[in-house]
């Protein structure tokens, strides 16, 4: 359960962060379609983790989080064509993606404990 408190902040954090770069991209960089892309799948990591508080089941449990994988995966490529379009900057890039990364690497590791307790 630490764990996923932990995942519970750090998805919430990294969420923010993706707001403050979609607030970038829209007023500074003046791109539409790739920040909404990346608003939409980057706060949605947090969210379902969240909605999983509430899950109906254990199946319930571990589909929420294998839907933030799922999220935080499409997020990374969002980041990755915005580094690789000069959207964002390199440095900007490598402190998003390595959230987005330890964020993943922690849903890994929880949804394989939660498989594993079944």
């Amino acid at each position: 359960m630490a764990q996923q408190s932990i995942l519970k902040d750090k998805s919430y954090n990294f969420a923010v962060r993706i707001v403050n770069l979609c607030k970038f991209l829209q007023e500074e960089k003046r791109e539409y379609i790739l920040s909404k892309q990346i608003i939409r799948s980057g706060t949605f990591i947090g969210a379902s983790i969240r909605e999983a508080e509430f899950a109906q089941s254990s199946l319930d449990y571990i589909h929420k989080f294998s839907v933030s994988l799922k999220e935080a995966n499409e997020t990374q490529y969002w980041l990755d064509l915005l580094k690789d379009t000069d959207f964002i900057e390199n440095d900007l890039y490598e402190s998003l993606n390595n959230n987005c990364k330890e964020i993943i690497s922690m849903l890994v590791s929880t949804i394989k404990t939660l498989k594993n307790k079944k």
